[in-house]
């Protein structure tokens, strides 16, 4: 009783330790290491370039440099004074993308389709090795001479005479209805 007492503590402080050791090394492995994998804070403001949502809750640039800012300082006086460049540069301090910009076509299509094919033609490439390989050839039954006597057979039997198989044979002159 002593030696089954023991095993069950044993048992126990082995799976203890397991759970101490992996999930320790867990933290370790992710605290301090930012190089790894960065998370993305989601409570903060994020920048979208999506159609529905015209005003992203950011702007694209964040931080400024000295252009950025003498711009900006700029954009507060009459916007007459602006060039048509300075007025795209103030437009892409705060979004990304124009519409004509979001609305172009991409061309992952192409890439959706490529993988579609090369999808089934591997697909294509088991079913035939398995019909090659792997199913035993067809049986006997399914040759044209087998179904023909078949066909007699059944026709010799008179096979349902009403409304079926037999119906459509003309027996005085040995054809088909």
């Amino acid at each position: 009783m002593l030696h089954l007492t023991t095993g069950r503590v044993g048992c126990l402080l082995s799976k203890q330790a397991v759970v101490a050791l992996t999930s320790s090394g867990a933290r370790m492995s992710s605290h301090g290491h930012h190089e790894v994998s960065d998370s993305v804070d989601m409570s903060q403001p994020m920048y979208w370039d999506r159609l529905d949502t015209p005003l992203p809750d950011r702007p694209w640039k964040d931080v400024l440099d000295s252009t950025d800012k003498s711009l900006k300082q700029k954009e507060k006086g009459p916007w007459t004074a602006l060039s048509k460049e300075e007025k795209i540069a103030l437009y892409r301090l705060k979004f990304n993308h124009t519409y004509p910009e979001m609305k172009r076509p991409s061309h992952e299509w192409k890439t959706v389709i490529g993988g579609m094919f090369i999808f089934f033609g591997i697909t294509g490439l088991v079913v035939f090795w398995q019909g090659h390989y792997v199913y035993p050839p067809q049986p006997h039954t399914f040759g044209e001479e087998w179904q023909a006597k078949q066909i007699q057979r059944m026709l010799d039997m008179r096979i349902n005479p009403i409304e079926g198989f037999s119906a459509q044979w003309d027996y005085k002159n040995k054809q088909w209805k």
